[in-house]
């Protein structure tokens, strides 16, 4: 159960909820991300379509998104809509439920390696994390990424930034980019073949891989983690290219796309 620092959702909140019960004027749902409160779907705000029996459209046990439309803490009452929803944004919403779902089980791992409980690691440094990277997946992706340091810089606790990103770097694959690029480089030199494997040469020593177009092109291929780094570790590779050519008498040129 993905959890909140505050108590309550806010008014407009999109909110993952569990259907507990259903009768013919509404459904109750418990709130996934607030422990211990529920929400309230009229049968007006089921459907934006005319609802004769509400039990075609909601069910005992159903995950449902709903924006909620009215909080109340001193009653206890939070009233929501199923229908105020587009599609994309209840995709959304559930998708990112369910991310942050395995981070909190991350959480709980990292917690568990330093003696302590789910309860603990949220008091701790859990809500800290959600308000430093926006989520509890954004920051064990930043310490799969770079480490327990980007974690420490923000504040984190020394022992938890290590156990956080011992368990990040075992559980998430940091997203891979490609970009590609063009050398057309030429030799006049006798010896111009060699001068030219060197230089491709030169090119995947910085990380390129080299394959042949068609002289004079060849084409570079970067991955990286982020785009920055690969766009620059593509200019390094064919700068390093270049640069062996020009220094043997011969041109050559980048191009960032083939065109």
């Amino acid at each position: 159960m993905v959890r909140r620092r505050r108590e309550w959702p806010e008014e407009g909140e999109l909110v993952v909820a569990t259907v507990h019960k259903v009768l013919s004027y509404g459904a109750f749902a418990k709130l996934e991300e607030y422990p211990g409160k529920e929400a309230f779907i009229h049968i007006s705000e089921v459907s934006s379509g005319w609802v004769k029996n509400i039990r075609d459209f909601v069910r005992e046990n159903q995950k449902i998104v709903a924006r909620v439309l009215r909080v109340n803490p001193e009653k206890g009452h939070v009233d929501a809509s199923m229908k105020r929803i587009r599609d994309d944004q209840r995709r959304k919403k559930i998708q990112t439920w369910k991310i942050e779902q395995k981070a909190e089980k991350f959480l709980e791992l990292a917690a568990k390696s330093l003696g302590k409980n789910l309860d603990q690691a949220y008091e701790e440094v859990g809500y800290d994390l959600m308000d430093i990277f926006g989520d509890l997946y954004g920051a064990f992706e930043t310490a799969a990424d770079e480490g327990e340091k980007a974690l420490i810089e923000e504040g984190v606790p020394e022992d938890w930034a290590k156990a956080i990103t011992k368990v990040a770097k075992k559980n998430i694959t940091p997203p891979e980019v490609q970009v590609t690029g063009y050398v057309d480089i030429k030799s006049y030199a006798p010896n111009g073949i060699e001068i030219i494997k060197k230089a491709l040469k030169a090119a995947q020593k910085v990380g390129a891989v080299v394959q042949a177009v068609g002289a004079p092109r060849y084409r570079l291929i970067v991955k990286s983690t982020d785009y920055p780094t690969a766009e620059k570790k593509l200019k390094k590779a064919a700068q390093k290219c270049i640069d062996i050519i020009m220094k043997e008498g011969g041109k050559g040129e980048f191009h960032r796309e083939l065109t």
